[in-house]
């Protein structure tokens, strides 16, 4: 892609986000979030793949739907109370279907069906960006939502959960593998959000830098399936060690990074009177935690046979910088230590 075009997609994307951010008018929130879809949608579809633009199609699809939806809740808040600020959605019918259209904006369940197949469908680079960055300005609005009923968005999020944990039990290829694994960390986000905004946005962001070293470890070994995992470590050795320890923070083991958000999650659900409610979401954690196992187990405990057509490609030098790789992966599995400056950030 030409630099020029390409500088001035990010440009649209950052913009979209940050207007989205700097809003409090339900309108200039939708225009954010349309800039946002209408910047990410030529680079989806800048290989000219059948299935790149296949999953184009169905993203643009998704996300005018739920536009639609957000533009016609926000104007029947308008005309039920005369507001139309972003915090002061008072009428539980609008404020539900603005909920329902966020959430099929970032891919929660049971809005997620178009997540695995638009991001099957794309290559590493663009799917990081779909993963992590056009999550942010819907979730911004969902923050923002102050809402006198929790249980939707507890139903939304256990849903979640159970699905992105369920949906990525028998899955081969590892972008639908990281989509299910996105709607399940989306889902721990949403449960916590009414009872702690700043709890869900500590999960939002250590979410976002394990997700980057992931998406990283997978583009420089240029994997998209499990099967190919297994040559990695004659190719990075190194890296093909420290990948399990990024999947396992992914899956909340301590004494990695991971395990610190789950743990605080559990601890705020405890302390709201919902033991039920956090037994059975760390319980849905062991789904996903299997998946990730079996991405570990295939690219430590797997060796592909070496012949000498294989051989071959692992010759050459990888040109790609490896410096944002190496400060995502230390971030990813040693800031566990920090949890207790986290937890008093949070306290005040």
């Amino acid at each position: 892609m030409n630099p020029y075009i390409l500088t001035t997609l990010l440009f649209g994307l950052g913009l979209g986000t940050t207007l989205t951010f700097a809003s409090s008018h339900w309108l200039l929130a939708w225009m954010g979030l349309e800039i946002n879809t209408l910047a990410i949608i030529p680079l989806m579809a800048h290989h000219h793949h059948p299935r790149a633009v296949e999953a184009t199609t169905k993203y643009f699809l998704a996300q005018a739907t739920a536009a639609a939806t957000l533009l016609f809740a926000s104007t029947t808040n308008a005309w039920l109370t005369g507001q139309w600020d972003v915090q002061q959605m008072t009428h539980p019918l609008p404020t539900t279907m603005i909920v329902i259209a966020l959430a099929l904006k970032i891919g929660l369940a049971p809005m997620h069906s178009w997540l695995p197949e638009v991001l099957q469908g794309l290559d590493l680079t663009t799917g990081l960006i779909l993963s992590t960055w056009q999550k942010l300005a819907p979730f911004t609005l969902l923050l923002q939502i102050q809402m006198t009923n929790p249980m939707p968005l507890i139903i939304i999020g256990l849903l979640s959960t159970l699905i992105g944990g369920w949906g990525g039990l028998n899955q081969t290829q590892l972008r639908k593998i990281l989509a299910y694994s996105s709607i399940a960390h989306l889902g721990w986000m949403v449960l916590i959000l009414q009872f702690s905004p700043l709890l869900s946005l500590l999960t939002l962001l250590t979410y976002f830098t394990m997700t980057f070293s992931t998406f990283l470890i997978f583009k420089v070994n240029k994997a998209t399936t499990i099967n190919t995992l297994a040559i990695s470590w004659t190719k990075t050795p190194v890296l093909t060690a420290l990948a399990p320890l990024v999947l396992l923070s992914l899956g909340g083991l301590p004494p990695l990074t991971g395990f610190m958000p789950k743990w605080f999650i559990l601890q705020e659900l405890t302390k709201q009177d919902l033991p039920a409610l956090a037994t059975l979401t760390a319980l849905t954690a062991l789904l996903s935690l299997y998946f990730y196992l079996r991405l570990s187990y295939a690219m430590t405990l797997t060796m592909f046979p070496n012949n000498l057509i294989g051989i071959t490609p692992w010759r050459f030098y990888s040109p790609q910088s490896t410096l944002p790789l190496a400060v995502s992966t230390a971030a990813t599995t040693l800031l566990l230590p920090l949890a207790p400056a986290a937890l008093a950030l949070l306290i005040t």
